[in-house]
């Protein structure tokens, strides 16, 4: 049995909310129609991978996307790095954190060593991350950190280091924020909740029917 937990922070996926930067293309529901089957790719890859618990750490409330299996708890008030911070700060071990941005993640690479390291970061290739992972969670390791930006994860790597962590490199993956990242996430999990959404969505179809 893992001794790791497993957090996944995320958005409840409701138009208007999540996925603002695929719009146009997509509708907002379709929007959110995506972010809902990336965030059930995302939770269906934890579901199966080993690990002493698996939380969800949601702004919103739970629907029928949710496996069984999760702890759900809210996130707090504040940026994004205080809520990173306030998840890892209700683990008492190891714990790796992801979000909902990356449905191609696979439990192979969910399933981290912490042998011969402090942390595991997963770069991703906008410049932030997919992935932390803190064998000793603490917040101050994340709070302070700027978000959303193109150094977001030479930042945080820069921050772990100067605490003298050692940390090991998870590959980098590319998150879905625009159009065409959805494009080239979906072929990598074709067989994916989300590819399947993104090939139903007219915006989609219609690009194949002028073909």
């Amino acid at each position: 049995m893992s001794t790791t937990t497993l957090l996944v922070i995320a958005k409840e996926p409701r138009p208007g909310r999540v996925k603002t930067r695929l719009t146009p293309p997509f509708t907002r529901v379709e929007a959110a129609e995506l972010a809902e089957a990336a965030l059930a790719d995302t939770l269906r890859a934890v579901a199966a991978t080993p690990a002493r618990r698996r939380v969800l750490v949601l702004d919103g409330a739970p629907g029928p996307w949710l496996p069984p299996g999760f702890d759900v708890v809210p996130q707090c008030a504040g940026g994004l790095d205080e809520r990173l911070a306030d998840a890892f700060a209700g683990c008492p071990g190891p714990a790796l954190l992801i979000g909902m941005d990356t449905p191609q993640v696979t439990p192979e690479l969910l399933t981290v060593d912490f042998a011969d390291c402090d942390a595991c970061f997963g770069p991703a290739e906008d410049g932030g991350f997919w992935a932390l992972g803190l064998v000793r969670p603490d917040p101050a390791l994340v709070r302070g950190v700027p978000m959303s930006t193109p150094v977001t994860g030479a930042a945080q790597r820069a921050r772990l280091l100067a605490a003298g962590l050692r940390v090991r490199d998870l590959p980098r993956l590319r998150d879905v924020d625009t159009a065409a990242d959805a494009s080239a996430v979906a072929a990598l999990a074709p067989q994916g909740r989300f590819a399947t959404r993104l090939a139903a969505c007219p915006a989609v179809t219609d690009r194949r029917a002028d073909r």
